[in-house]
């Protein structure tokens, strides 16, 4: 285990007390393990997808042990989320299929997309509604398509992207809004539930790549821009954007995760760290990894906590504050 502290850039360059400071520790996972996307539970524990070994990943913070989890022959999982009742879900490139994992029963279930989206290469799943037990789960697949799946029907749907390859990042907000960010679309589109239709909406400018996206309390989106090194805010009600460039990248800008107190988290791949935006001072506080390459691909976490998966290092990092 590894600890390292990181200060307010901007106290730091005025010579003023930092506020209390963050702690970021990285855990080791079993060797050859590559986690792609997390998914902290309410239990302490930890969900993440290994994407290169086609496994699921059940981490123990408090014993330091993993348990990882066959998914199938084909298995190349991206995307982990947790359901509302405790269910884990994954989006399964490999399998070309939204995969369910019971933790209680070890059962896995096989959601498989339709017969016309084959090879979708799938990305990213989330729960509308907050994750409740009788909610869908929401879906994108990079070949140029998003879906949906009913959990108590087992129905599968899919649609055809307006731009066609790219979607990405998927997300929703406090009102039920789904949305996805479209990396080679160069978007970020607004889903209708009811008609299953995207509606695009252009980036800040055009070429700065939208890769994440997720929503604050206030149901502003937050968006990664990979191509310009930059975290975007687009307003839906205002229909305006605004930008912050990285304090020291102008690219590489993946992960993007807004935590219960609406600060912004990034990964910052030029400067092999996890950054934190606060919007209220737009400041920066950066939590650089003491390894090469770590390449934190994606962020979630829980209250106090923000989590990622150093897929380069073998480890997973959370930051405590």
């Amino acid at each position: 285990m590894i600890r390292m502290i990181a200060m307010t850039f901007a106290a730091l360059a005025a010579g003023i007390a930092a506020a209390p400071a963050a702690e970021a520790i990285r855990y080791d996972l079993p060797p050859g393990s590559s986690p792609h996307d997390v998914a902290p539970a309410a239990d302490g524990t930890v969900w993440y997808s290994d994407q290169r070994q086609g496994l699921l990943g059940r981490f123990d913070p408090e014993t330091g042990k993993a348990e990882q989890i066959p998914l199938g022959r084909d298995a190349a999982p991206h995307g982990v989320t947790i359901g509302g009742d405790g269910g884990v879900w994954l989006a399964d490139g490999g399998q070309n299929a939204i995969v369910r994992y019971d933790p209680a029963t070890r059962a896995v279930r096989i959601f498989s997309l339709p017969k016309d989206f084959a090879a979708a290469n799938l990305n990213t799943a989330v729960f509308a509604r907050s994750g409740q037990t009788s909610s869908q789960v929401w879906f994108t697949g990079q070949s140029g398509m998003y879906g949906r799946v009913d959990p108590a029907s087992g129905k599968v749907e899919a649609w055809h992207a307006p731009k066609g390859v790219g979607p990405y990042g998927i997300a929703t907000t406090a009102a039920g809004d789904i949305w996805y960010a479209s990396l080679a679309g160069d978007h970020i589109a607004r889903i209708d539930p009811a008609t299953g239709a995207a509606t695009v909406v252009p980036p800040p400018r055009k070429g700065v790549g939208p890769r994440r996206i997720w929503s604050d309390s206030h149901g502003q989106l937050w968006v990664s821009l990979w191509n310009s090194g930059e975290v975007g805010r687009y307003d839906p009600a205002a229909k305006a954007w605004k930008t912050w460039r990285l304090p020291h990248s102008g690219s590489g800008c993946y992960a993007v995760y807004v935590d219960d107190k609406d600060r912004v988290w990034l990964t910052d791949f030029v400067a092999n760290a996890v950054v934190r935006f606060d919007p209220q001072t737009e400041t920066f506080d950066s939590f650089p990894s003491d390894r090469k390459g770590a390449d934190v691909r994606q962020l979630a976490g829980r209250p106090g906590e923000v989590w990622g998966g150093e897929s380069g290092t073998a480890r997973l990092v959370v930051v405590r504050d």
